[in-house]
């Protein structure tokens, strides 16, 4: 049995924008806890005007399909109301799983939680 989802993500606000972290056990959540998650992760995001979002990945050493569905989900959601999500802290894993989903395309990619929320102009 898997921890509530709301514990496996943490929110973080910082100015304009939010800071989420996912817990390194992020991928062993089961399909239909995702989706609950997701709806925990983007509930105050609904609130934003125009949401601006870092995923900060540093604490996560591996994921896949199930973790990239509530990424793209949340990607929708930011873009849908006229905001922006990147990524940082990817582990080189992380970037090459990324790369070769061209998920990096899609998202910016930083280095630090710092460079995103400037990217962000947060």
């Amino acid at each position: 049995m898997s921890d509530p989802p709301n514990d496996d993500f943490r929110l973080e606000f910082h100015g304009n924008a939010v800071v989420i972290t996912p817990a390194d056990d992020v991928e062993e959540m089961r399909w239909d806890l995702i989706e609950q998650a997701a709806d925990i992760v983007m509930e105050p995001l609904a609130s934003m005007p125009v949401p601006l979002v870092v995923f900060d990945l540093s604490q996560v050493g591996y994921f896949g399909s199930v973790f990239l569905a509530l990424l793209l989900r949340c990607h929708k959601f930011v873009k849908s109301r006229g905001g922006e999500m990147v990524l940082c802290g990817a582990t080189p894993t992380a970037r090459e799983l990324l790369s070769m989903t061209a998920l990096d395309t899609i998202w910016a990619i930083y280095d630090t939680r710092e460079q995103a929320l400037e990217a962000l102009g947060a």
